[in-house]
């Protein structure tokens, strides 16, 4: 049994990756803003955590080394240590169509996809050692090398700056053993992708779960469990 730590687990892509694992027999650890999730299992707990929020993010890690702590519990398969980091949770605050770069809403969205994300994996790497694969939910829209949409500049941004991390962390961290992962889902049917999408949560979880769990490159920008262009 793994121990599996997604933020953004309450509902969409985020959601069905946690139901992934949890089908599959792991124990996950996620989070949402309010520490809550209509997704109920026996080997499931919620934290919460705003990762806009420099106090929430403490306390998430917090409370998260607390259950690493705990004594194994033979009911809930509880472990202590954390096998997978999935970096799941995101924002974007501009309209489809928007195309000019707002400075007020690129702060706010960087706080969040960029700054938020390198601080709560900071963290959680300062606590737990023991974690073999780190996966950064990108977006096709974090591709400089693609013939690009100009819509969304600020999330576009944000999504760039975390490949950028995804591949300084995986530098960082090669002689540990750890992987860095950076992942295009795909337009996904979520809050954030909309009705019009064409795949579905499910589709995109499977696709992160088979990458979380393999022996991959590590520092590299998947799609559909294949490595593609920055």
């Amino acid at each position: 049994m793994k121990t599996i730590l997604i933020t953004g687990a309450s509902r969409g892509i985020g959601r069905a990756i946690a139901q992934k694992f949890l089908d599959m027999g792991d124990f996950v650890i996620g989070t949402s803003t309010s520490g809550e999730s209509a997704l109920r299992h026996e080997n499931l707990v919620m934290v919460k955590l705003d990762l806009s929020k420099t106090e929430s993010i403490k306390e998430c890690v917090k409370n998260i080394e607390k259950l690493g702590k705990q004594p194994l519990e033979e009911s809930s398969g509880r472990m202590t240590k954390i096998d997978i980091l999935i970096n799941n949770a995101g924002i974007n605050v501009e309209d489809w169509e928007e195309t000019v770069l707002d400075v007020s809403r690129l702060r706010e969205t960087l706080e969040v996809n960029l700054i938020g994300l390198v601080d709560f994996t900071e963290q959680i790497l300062s606590v737990f050692d023991s974690i073999k694969h780190i996966i950064n939910i990108s977006s096709r829209a974090g591709a400089l090398g693609d013939d690009n949409y100009i819509e969304m500049p600020a999330y576009k941004i944000s999504k760039v700056a975390v490949n950028m991390y995804t591949q300084t962390l995986a530098y960082r961290l090669k002689d540990k053993g750890t992987i860095v992962s950076s992942v295009d889902p795909e337009w996904v049917r979520t809050d954030m992708g909309g009705d019009d999408a064409p795949d579905v949560p499910e589709k995109a979880a499977n696709n992160i779960y088979n990458l979380a769990i393999s022996e991959v490159e590590s520092g590299q920008f998947w799609l559909n469990g294949k490595k593609r262009n920055w």
